[in-house]
């Protein structure tokens, strides 16, 4: 048999500690590649949660320095109150054209599709908005499949440079245009991508038509300020771990761009605050119930923001934000070249993430004990905190979108699934210590050394019950003769044995000591007397009668056993400093149960029954041995034999010079 020494022990718990790790390992890297293959194959419910959680992290620290540059004249409830239904007519929409070119506005845009109406009153609206290039309408190409094209007015102002073919550019076959009385204005597309939440987070920057990409309306300022009616731009891909996918250059601008993603969408910032937005109500500005320099020299965004006109949409603000707010949020966050946008390098950075949440619950696994149990949970809970802080960080600070729920999805998913491995472990080793100290120690002894904490104090009770004591009688001269293996070897089945029959019949092992056994019944009465009489029965005939006559060896006395039972009260508990307890059980039962066992060798008599427990035992044939002063009390006992033992002509112990045998 191998040694279990120091050295030895070590090394145990080196292999021990290995495997862990090796196991640790090998989970993490599991769940690492199912949450790769998850985020591969995205549900759209767990890419709207990463969205709209991702899109909090502007809220916590917005900016909330006035816009200046654009003003929004808002449609809303109060001016469609004053002037009437929507749409308005065009003379209405010339009033208030006229009036935001005479504040002095830099330039005009018209969140709203102007289809083809009366002739007359388009001819005016086209009049006051100007053959300049002071203003700029709205134009809607249809991104959703049609059954039948629909094409109503007509698209203009393209940008050219720009190559639909090859791209991975939205395609549009339908459109809603303005009428062609307005040919001249220039133009930008209002699609958006509407998420499955309702919510517009990305705007294609531009839009094929007919093989022609035409710009979003959030562009055409740019070009029209920069360039007037020479459009161009092009589309570049990024360069750079932390660059964009894709890159979109206006001509007229040199070395300005404007990131988009792998789609050709640009995303739509949160950074500022709505309330950094200024609106003013149409009617006010057909009124002239304004500030006179608010609008001058600015850009000035027309668009509904009234609840009954379907333009409102949910952000992270609120559930309920007017469309044309999101124009101008884009237009902001381009002049200030602040377009948030996914980096080339988004999955490096995101598995980097990962590695570092790896790192923590490894440490964590392999610390075992309470700190696995609780750095495993709360590690758990804290990934996609922790992840989703990280992503917070990186947008607010650098207008990078990287995202959280790829990390935080593998560090909760690591973290519970080591927490269960771990809690299995623990499990596994806390029945093999239960079963380690049942083997050394009664069931509810064990139980209590294992989950209880020790104390310095006597923890015990008194109960009445049925103690049988069996001794080995010759035994020591036995081990003096033989090897020790020998030895341990007759004592081994001893125990094996007495405790088999024991258990048989209801009883339990309190405790070996020396060369004899100490087993308890947990009561008193007929009945455990008698399961006591039949197990003391069972181990003289296969013990005394079977075993050790095989096992005699010549010159030597033979071995035999000795069998005493007794009912009674006793104290049965722990007792001992905190650090060293013992289990014990003590009274004057106990003392009497040992002694009558003792007296069956001066008796020659294998088995004997003290009187309290023969009193239960009035169907058993027990035979009277009279009374006795047992060794070391004061006090005399009647004893008592089984008849049966006599009868049978059994006289196992025979007398020896030195005592009886």
């Amino acid at each position: 048999m191998w040694p279990l020494n120091k050295e030895n022990y070590s090394a145990v718990m080196r292999a021990i500690v290995n495997q862990k790790a090796l196991t640790t390992c090998f989970t993490l890297f599991l769940v690492f590649a199912l949450t790769m293959a998850f985020v591969a194959f995205p549900i759209s419910s767990v890419k709207t949660i990463e969205e709209r959680i991702g899109s909090l992290s502007w809220t916590f620290a917005p900016d909330t320095s006035v816009e200046e540059r654009i003003t929004i004249v808002a449609i809303d409830e109060r001016s469609i109150e004053s002037l009437g239904p929507w749409p308005w007519s065009r003379e209405v929409m010339a009033d208030l054209t006229n009036a935001i070119n005479a504040a002095g506005a830099q330039l005009q845009i018209h969140d709203i599709v102007y289809p083809p109406g009366d002739r007359a009153g388009d001819n005016l609206f086209s009049n006051a908005l100007g053959n300049e290039g002071s203003a700029i309408l709205a134009q809607l190409p249809i991104l959703q499949p049609q059954d039948s094209p629909i094409r109503s007015g007509r698209l203009t102002h393209p940008m050219s440079g720009v190559s639909c073919e090859g791209t991975a550019f939205a395609t549009a076959d339908s459109y809603v245009a303005a009428s062609e009385m307005f040919l001249s204005v220039p133009k930008g597309h209002i699609a958006p991508v509407i998420e499955p939440d309702g919510a517009i987070r990305r705007v294609p920057a531009v839009i094929c038509t007919e093989g022609q990409a035409f710009p979003a309306l959030a562009i055409a300022p740019l070009l029209q300020l920069a360039a007037g009616a020479d459009w161009t731009g092009s589309i570049s891909q990024g360069s750079g771990f932390l660059g964009p996918m894709l890159s979109l250059g206006l001509g007229p601008m040199s070395g300005f761009t404007v990131p988009l993603d792998q789609d050709g969408n640009l995303r739509i910032s949160f950074r500022k605050s709505p309330d950094t937005f200024r609106a003013i109500s149409a009617v006010d500005i057909i009124e002239g119930n304004f500030e006179g320099s608010i609008l001058d020299n600015g850009l000035v965004l027309v668009g509904a923001t009234a609840f009954g006109l379907d333009d409102i949409v949910p952000t992270p603000y609120s559930g309920s934000t007017p469309g044309v707010e999101l124009q101008a949020r884009v237009i902001a966050s381009i002049l200030d070249a602040e377009v948030p946008y996914e980096p080339a390098g988004r999955s490096i950075i995101l598995v980097l993430v990962s590695v570092f949440l790896g790192g923590l619950l490894y440490y964590s696994a392999s610390s075992h004990g309470r700190v696995a149990l609780l750095g495993l949970p709360i590690l758990a809970v804290a990934s996609p905190i922790i992840s989703l802080a990280f992503h917070g960080l990186i947008l607010t600070g650098y207008g990078l979108w990287v995202g959280w729920a790829m990390p935080g999805l593998f560090g909760f998913l690591a973290g519970l699934i080591l927490l269960v491995t771990e809690l299995a472990i623990v499990r596994y080793e806390r029945g093999r210590v239960m079963f380690n100290l049942h083997s050394y120690l009664p069931a509810e002894t064990a139980r209590k050394v294992a989950l209880e904490l020790p104390s310095s104090n006597i923890q015990a009770e008194r109960r009445n019950v049925t103690l049988l004591c069996a001794d080995l009688r010759n035994f020591s001269a036995l081990g003096e003769s033989r090897p020790p293996e020998e030895s341990a070897s007759v004592l081994h089945y001893f125990f094996t044995k007495v405790n088999s029959i024991i258990e048989q019949h209801g009883g339990r092992v309190h405790e070996y000591k020396g060369d004899s056994v100490l087993a308890i019944w947990d009561c008193d009465g007929a009945a455990p007397a008698a399961m006591a009489l039949a197990a003391a029965l069972q181990i003289e005939g296969d013990v005394n009668d079977n075993l050790l006559p095989e096992i005699g060896i010549k010159g030597l006395e033979p071995l035999a056993v000795g069998i005493g039972i007794e009912q009674g009260p006793v104290l049965l508990g722990s007792i001992g400093p905190a650090h060293r307890r013992a289990h014990a059980l003590c009274g004057e039962t106990v003392s009497i149960t040992l002694r009558i066992q003792e007296m069956t060798a001066d008796l020659a008599s294998p088995i004997l029954v003290g009187e309290v427990a023969a009193r239960y035992l009035s169907d058993a044939k027990l035979e009277s041995l009279g009374h006795f002063l047992l060794p070391g009390l004061v006090t005399t006992h009647v004893l008592f034999t089984p008849s049966s033992l006599h009868s049978s002509g059994r006289d196992n112990l025979t007398l020896l010079e030195g005592g009886l045998a």
